[in-house]
């Protein structure tokens, strides 16, 4: 006798997307996002802005993903939220919600690790079987983490490397800000560095031990380097903008990489994986695939919609702790930063 399918309504509101997906599964059947528009004028999230947005989404599109998924609520198995790591208001609002649905239908609750999400994002197998093999190592980089995750299974992972300050998606923010690109600005640099010559300009390449990282220098040189140069020519920016933005994201690559490279060739694994909202940057993309030719590795990628923040990655996480049945109570409240820990 076949199965019962699992059906989970996943949530995501760790920062300024409100999210909401149901997955049937490891299908997804539907996955909606709604940004916040009225960040860009701050150049920046702010965080009180953010969490009233999400109390005004949060319903529409919770609502969206059901009709769009061709269900009925009463079908839904189990609720996945987000408890954490993220702006603690935003998170209160996905957390809330989630607690009051699942007390509503009598279903069980499972809170989720935002970080655990992106890396089980290569499991959504929608038109899609090329998924990851144990072990493997995901490289996980957004605007607030640099990691390298081994992940030994479902919801086995250890991390190994990280950086001891800034994350590599707070440097591409940082220096778009500097280049007067408004938020977000990440995907500018990335558009205007596929003009660009990645070699024009050198930027300080940080030492560090093991496999952890640090940006904070390469902010600084960035921003030392770009205010030496507008001295001496104030339309430097505007005439070297291309070859600032594909020297900027070289440096970054580079320092990426060279870590994941050492990891994987000390752990002798060639299962290779990027997640997170950088994963998104057409640059890093292109270099995982030159490493993966040229080092003999399988490399995943998660589709463009699940690299982002997104319910998607909470729901298929939700799938693997709802069949061991780690489920959460209704005492169960959010955090801003919560420890990395297999469940």
């Amino acid at each position: 006798m076949k199965e019962k399918s699992i059906i989970i309504l996943g949530i995501e509101s760790s920062c300024d997307d409100t999210s909401a997906a149901i997955i049937k599964d490891t299908t997804i059947l539907s996955n909606v996002v709604a940004g916040q528009e009225i960040h860009k004028q701050y150049g920046g999230v702010v965080p009180e802005l953010a969490s009233r947005a999400h109390q005004q989404n949060i319903i529409p599109v919770v609502d969206a993903a059901i009709k769009k998924a061709g269900i009925k609520t009463d079908e839904i198995d189990a609720v996945a939220f987000t408890k954490g790591p993220g702006l603690l208001g935003s998170l209160v609002v996905g957390t809330s919600f989630a607690k009051a649905f699942a007390l509503a239908k009598n279903i069980p609750l499972i809170d989720v690790n935002h970080m655990y999400g992106h890396v089980l994002a290569h499991f959504i197998t929608n038109n899609n079987i090329h998924t990851p093999s144990f072990p493997f190592l995901c490289l996980t980089i957004s605007g607030g983490h640099t990691q390298i995750v081994l992940v030994k299974s479902h919801l086995e992972m250890e991390i190994i490397g990280s950086t001891i300050d800034d994350a590599a998606g707070e440097a591409f923010d940082k220096t778009a800000k500097l280049l007067g690109f408004p938020y977000p600005g990440g995907p500018l640099i990335d558009k205007h560095a596929k003009e660009g010559n990645p070699f024009a300009f050198e930027f300080a390449k940080p030492q560090i031990q093991g496999y952890n990282y640090s940006f904070s220098g390469l902010k600084t040189s960035i921003l030392y380097f770009l205010q030496q140069k507008m001295k001496e020519n104030p339309d430097f920016v505007k005439e070297n903008l291309n070859d600032i933005c594909a020297s900027v994201q070289n440096t970054i690559i580079e320092i990426l990489f060279k870590k994941l490279l050492k990891a994987s060739k000390e752990l002798k694994i060639n299962q290779i994986a990027i997640a997170g909202g950088v994963s998104a940057n057409s640059g890093v993309r292109q270099k995982l695939k030159e490493h993966g030719e040229k080092q003999n590795w399988s490399t995943y990628i998660p589709e463009f919609q699940y690299c982002t923040d997104n319910a998607g990655m909470i729901a298929i996480t939700g799938h693997y702790m709802y069949k061991l049945g780690l489920f959460t109570d209704q005492s169960v409240s959010a955090g801003a930063r919560i420890p990395f820990q297999s469940r």
